[in-house]
C-alpha cells in the first residue's frame, strides 16, 4: 500500500515539473482542452521509446512496482500518450525526424524495395506533409509498383506544394503519359522544359506524347471505315508509351473481336477485369467475343453487367438488343424448318442476316441453314452461292462445304464437288466423308466419258425396248446417206454423231457392258475398243437385209422411222 502512495505521489511531481518547463522555455498551455494532434502514425521505435523514458518513473521504483500497484498507477494516468509528447516536438525535431524516414525510404529504393521504401517515405508525409520532395520520392516508388493513379496523385501534389518542382512536373507527365491521357502529359512536359529547357527526358517524352495524339487520330479514322486492323496498329504502337492505359486497350480488344480473333480480344479484356472488375468496356468486350462465337445467352449475361456497371453504355444496349433479336429470329426459322414451312423459313433466316453483319460465325450458320433451305425449294444455284458465303466467312465450317458439295453433285459439278469433299476429309477423315468422295470421284470419272444416255437421249433408267426405240430414231436421223447432198462439214459431223449413237447402243444394248459402264468402269481397259467398231454393220444388224436401208424413199422430217402414211418406211418397225 505504501508503495502505491509512493508512486502516486512521484507521478504528480513528474507532471509538475514537465508543465513548469514548457511554461519557462515555450510558453505552452498545457491546460488548455483543445489542441492540434499531429499524425504520429510515421514516429519511429527511437523517437516513442525517449518520449515514454522521459515521463517514465526511475528503474529502481518501476522494479518494486507490484501488478496491482501497476494497474493502480495506470489507472491514475502515469505514462503520458506518444501522441501528446509528439506535441511537444519542436519543429526541427519533426524535420528530421521526417528526413530520417525519406533516407531509410531512399536507401530501399535503391536496393529495389520498393514496398519498404513506400513505407519510409508514407511516415515523413505523415511527419511533415508540406514537404514536395516526399511526394515526389513516393511517386516515383508508386510508379514502380506500377500504381500509376497513386503516383500521379503524389506527384499532383507535389507540384501544389512547389510549382518549381521540376521532377514532380516530369513525374505527373510521365504518369499521365502511361494512362493515356497524352494532352494533359504534354502540357507537363512543356512545364519542366519552361524550367529546364535543356532537359532531355522532357523533349523526348513529349515527342511520345505527340505521338500518342496522332495514333489517336488514326485510330478514330480507322474504326469510322471499320479499317480494324490499322486500329489494332496503332494502339500497338501507343500502347508502348501508355502501357497502363484500359481505353487503349479496349479499343485494341474491340476491334481484334471485330476481326474474329476472339481468343486475343478475350485475353486483353479479362486482363483488364483482373485489375478493374468493374470496367464496363472490358466486360462488353468479353460479351461481344461470346456473342460472335455464337454465344449468344452468355453473351446477353455479360452485356447486362456491363450495363449494370455503365448504365449509359450505348455499345452494350445495342449489342444486347442485337443479341436477343438474332437468337429469337434464328429460332423461328428453326421451328418453320422443321414443321416443313421452307418458303416461310427462307424468309426467316433472310430476316436474320440482315440484323448484324459483324456477327461473322451466326451469319455462317445462318447462310448455311438458308442453303439447306433452298436445295429443298430447288434453288440450287443460290444454296450454292449461300453456302460459297458462309465459307468466306468461316473457313472451317464443314457443314457448309458438305453442303455445297451435295448441291454441285445434283447440278452435275463433279469437279467442285470432288474439291469440296477433298477438303472435308483433309479436315475430319471420317469412312463417312471418305465415302463421300469416293462417290463423287466416281461421278466425275463418269462424267469425262461419253454419256451414252445422252447421246441417245434416254434416261439411266430407260428399258431395253426404251433404248431400242431411241438408237432406231437417232440412227436414222444421223446416217450418212440422209445428208449425202449437204456440205462437207456437215457430213463430216453428222457421220461422228451416227457413229457416237452406234457406240452408245452397242454399251447399252448389252447388260453386262450396260452394268460396267453405269459403275464408272472404263470400257477401253476391258479390251473393248470402241474406237474400231463400224457404225454401219450395227446399223445393219439392226435393220436387217442383206442390202441395208435406203433412203430412196420418201423419209419425212419428223418420224425417222415410225409408221408413218407420208413415208415409206412401215417396214423398218417390223424388221427391227
Amino acid at each position: 500500500m505504501p508503495l502505491i502512495f509512493a508512486q502516486l505521489i512521484w507521478n504528480s511531481t513528474a507532471r509538475a515539473t514537465e508543465a513548469n518547463r514548457l511554461r519557462r522555455n515555450v510558453g505552452y498551455d498545457v491546460t488548455a482542452r483543445r489542441r492540434p494532434r499531429p499524425n504520429v502514425r510515421g514516429i519511429s521505435a527511437l523517437a516513442l521509446r525517449a518520449s515514454l523514458l522521459r515521463a517514465s518513473p526511475p528503474r529502481s521504483a518501476r522494479s518494486s512496482l507490484s501488478t496491482g500497484s501497476k494497474m493502480a498507477a495506470v489507472h491514475c494516468g502515469e505514462p503520458m500518450e506518444p501522441e501528446r509528447e509528439l506535441e511537444l516536438m519542436s519543429d526541427e525535431e519533426m524535420e528530421r525526424e521526417a528526413e530520417s524516414f525519406k533516407e531509410q525510404g531512399n536507401a530501399f529504393y535503391v536496393k529495389k524495395d520498393y514496398g519498404e521504401a513506400l513505407h519510409c517515405y508514407t511516415k515523413a508525409i505523415d511527419v511533415c506533409p508540406k514537404n514536395a520532395s516526399y511526394y515526389g520520392n513516393r511517386a516515383a516508388t508508386l510508379m514502380m509498383l506500377t500504381r500509376y493513379r497513386e503516383a500521379l496523385e503524389d506527384s499532383q501534389q507535389a507540384v501544389r506544394l512547389d510549382d518549381t518542382f521540376m521532377k514532380g512536373h516530369l513525374r505527373e507527365g510521365k504518369c499521365h503519359l502511361l494512362l493515356g491521357n497524352a494532352m494533359a502529359a504534354s502540357r507537363c512536359f512543356q512545364k519542366v522544359l519552361e524550367l529546364e529547357p535543356d532537359n532531355s527526358q522532357a523533349q523526348q517524352e513529349l515527342k511520345n506524347a505527340e505521338a500518342i495524339l496522332e495514333y489517336e487520330r488514326l485510330a478514330e479514322v480507322g474504326f469510322e471505315k471499320r479499317d480494324f486492323r490499322m486500329v489494332v496498329y496503332c494502339m500497338d504502337r501507343a500502347l508502348e508509351s501508355a502501357s497502363a492505359c484500359h481505353r487503349f486497350r479496349v479499343l485494341k480488344a474491340e476491334c481484334l473481336a471485330l476481326l474474329g480473333r476472339y481468343s486475343e480480344a478475350q485475353s486483353v479484356a479479362s486482363d483488364i477485369l483482373r485489375m478493374d472488375s468493374t470496367n464496363g468496356d472490358a466486360l462488353y468486350v468479353r460479351g461481344l467475343c461470346l456473342y460472335y462465337e455464337d454465344c449468344i445467352d452468355k453473351a446477353v449475361q455479360f452485356f447486362m453487367q456491363a450495363l449494370r456497371m455503365a448504365p449509359d453504355h450505348e455499345k452494350a444496349r445495342i449489342a444486347c438488343r442485337n443479341a436477343k433479336a438474332l437468337k429469337a429470329k434464328k429460332e423461328e426459322g428453326n421451328k418453320a424448318f422443321k414443321e416443313g414451312n421452307y418458303e416461310e423459313a427462307y424468309e426467316l433466316y433472310s430476316e436474320a442476316l440482315t440484323i448484324d453483319p459483324n456477327n461473322i460465325k451466326t451469319n455462317a450458320k445462318l447462310y448455311c441453314n438458308r442453303a439447306t433451305v433452298g436445295s429443298k425449294l430447288k434453288k440450287l444455284e443460290q444454296a450454292i452461292e449461300d453456302c460459297t458465303k458462309a465459307i468466306s466467312l468461316d473457313e472451317t465450317y464443314i457443314k457448309a462445304y458438305l453442303r455445297r458439295a451435295q448441291c454441285y453433285m445434283d447440278t452435275q459439278m463433279y469437279e467442285e464437288a470432288v474439291r469440296d469433299y477433298e477438303k472435308v476429309y483433309q479436315t475430319e477423315k471420317t469412312k463417312e466423308h471418305k465415302q463421300l468422295l469416293k462417290n463423287a470421284q466416281l461421278e466425275l470419272k463418269k462424267s469425262k466419258r461419253k454419256d451414252y444416255y445422252k447421246v441417245l437421249g434416254v434416261d439411266k433408267n430407260a428399258t431395253e425396248e426404251e433404248i431400242k426405240k431411241a438408237y432406231r430414231k437417232r440412227a436414222l436421223m444421223h446416217h450418212p446417206d440422209r445428208h449425202s447432198g449437204a456440205s462437207a462439214e456437215v457430213q463430216k459431223e453428222e457421220e461422228k454423231k451416227f457413229k457416237e449413237v452406234g457406240e452408245a447402243f452397242t454399251v447399252l444394248s448389252d447388260p453386262k457392258k450396260k452394268s460396267r459402264y453405269d459403275s464408272g468402269h472404263d470400257l477401253d481397259d476391258d479390251g473393248m475398243n470402241m474406237g474400231d467398231f463400224d457404225a454401219n454393220n450395227i446399223f445393219k444388224a439392226f435393220f436387217g437385209g442383206p442390202g441395208g436401208f435406203s433412203f430412196e424413199g420418201n423419209l419425212c422430217n419428223d418420224c425417222y422411222g415410225s409408221a408413218c402414211p407420208s413415208c415409206n418406211v412401215h417396214s423398218l418397225i417390223t424388221t427391227a
